[in-house]
């Protein structure tokens, strides 16, 4: 098979729940232990960092990997969804993983697999681990995929492990209180592996206490220890940080959201500092030179790790943004970042997929926008027409669109010079975007 066949076999042949939902997820490690003991146990070749969490997962995992890329470390990546190529998902110190790799990789393991009737997500893991373990990787950063607990990922010990947020999300697989959805993410807590929480509130914080306590492992507050006092937007893209031991940061990933994040990622490297990854110590010669990689990694993270769609500046005059928040969580920060540019009008280029809030989500959005609804090559998008109607309940006035490329043509063809244009609502519109531009 071809590189285009071998991704079209792995769509088309392995339950996906990307493209069919809950018809695509498979709860259980069984599959993933199989392969992982077929393979050797690869992941046992290199120390790992496991993430979890509802949103900011993608932005965590991509910058804690710059960092540690910063300081000299070879390091794995592995993430999803991808938003333009399969090979996105699984990078080494930013260089995605080749397309005969990931070609070779099926044709030798399909007799093995294939009887297992494994999903999309339980190959694409195993393709990773073997891939880390075959580049010979220092360390890799591993992001979860759905949930914690049962998540195909969760075979590995780790030596940190970090859960960004909870919100509501995936409820049909991960429970319907916040305190259930922190149960199936607080599973990635392992014995004597401290954990760090991003956010956590008077629901979620028992539940990852309770489960740190049984694992007998250290959890951090990254809300309780403040290393970011504050931040402001770029005029040009991306974010400032005013911190307490790294100076000021200008990091290259934009969004409001990035201030949370990025207090996670500051305590993610105090943690590392203390097992001995990075060279943080009371050595002031030290901590100049960590400080000074610190700041070069978070200037650089998506050059070096090739993350893509996080307040993602595509042109000026009108700037065209794209992000890829997709649930009531991400919108809550991308709603008061709408309300907070400077503009003549503002387009909305918008469609989601069926399993998420979108009466929530349409709350949130700017009444003053002139909206283009669309769907995202995919089967589980909300037909652009019923998007439509759900939207008029809200006051939010558009067209309909059947594609993004039509939408955005038609959007360009409307937007002047001074006008803002958004595209969002769902990874995959943004990943549809970007192609146009690939």
């Amino acid at each position: 098979m071809t590189y285009k066949e071998t991704c079209h076999y792995l769509y088309s042949q392995m339950p996906m729940f990307e493209r069919q939902g809950s018809s695509g997820y498979k709860e259980g490690l069984s599959n993933t232990l199989a392969l992982d003991e077929h393979l050797g146990c690869p992941h046992k070749s290199y120390a790992t960092i496991h993430i979890a969490g509802t949103n900011g997962k993608g932005s965590c995992s991509h910058s804690i990997a710059a960092i540690l890329q910063e300081c000299g470390y070879k390091v794995g990546l592995y993430t999803s969804p991808h938003l333009i190529d399969f090979r996105e998902r699984i990078r080494v110190n930013g260089k995605p993983i080749s397309e005969r790799y990931v070609m070779e990789f099926v044709e030798r393991e399909r007799s093995f697999f294939e009887p297992l009737h494994p999903s999309f997500f339980e190959v694409t893991t195993a393709i990773a681990f073997q891939y880390f373990k075959d580049q010979h990787v220092d360390i890799a950063v591993i992001e979860v995929g759905l949930g914690g607990r049962l998540d195909c990922t969760n075979i590995i010990t780790p030596i940190l492990s970090i859960i960004t947020n909870i919100s509501f999300d995936h409820t049909q697989f991960l429970g319907n209180t916040l305190a259930q959805i922190a149960g199936e993410k607080a599973g990635i807590i392992k014995k004597g592996v401290p954990v760090i929480i991003g956010e956590a509130n008077t629901e979620t914080r028992p539940v990852f206490e309770a489960k740190a306590k049984e694992m007998n492992s250290a959890i951090i507050f990254a809300e309780d220890d403040q290393e970011v006092l504050s931040a402001e937007p770029l005029p040009a893209g991306g974010m400032l940080y005013h911190t307490v031991h790294n100076g000021t940061l200008h990091g290259d990933l934009g969004g409001a959201y990035q201030l949370k994040n990025m207090n996670t990622i500051l305590q993610a490297t105090y943690q590392l500092a203390k097992i001995g990854y990075l060279c943080i110590c009371e050595k002031l010669e030290n901590q100049d030179k960590c400080r000074s990689e610190i700041q070069r990694a978070i200037e650089n993270v998506a050059a070096s790790t090739g993350l893509m769609g996080r307040w993602q500046i595509i042109q000026e005059n009108p700037r065209v943004v794209c992000d890829t928040g997709h649930n009531v969580g991400g919108w809550q920060y991308l709603s008061q970042q709408l309300q907070n540019q400077q503009c003549r009008q503002m387009h909305i280029i918008f469609g989601m997929v069926n399993d998420k809030d979108l009466n929530s989500v349409l709350e949130l959005l700017p009444k003053n926008a002139i909206f283009y609804f669309t769907k995202a090559d995919n089967k589980r998008a909300i037909d652009e027409h019923d998007l439509q109607s759900q939207a008029a309940k809200h006051g939010l006035l558009g067209k309909c669109y059947p594609t993004v490329d039509e939408a955005y043509t038609q959007c360009m063809k409307n937007a002047l010079r001074d006008d803002f244009v958004f595209v969002g609502g769902s990874s995959y519109v943004v990943g549809d975007f970007l192609k146009l531009f690939n």
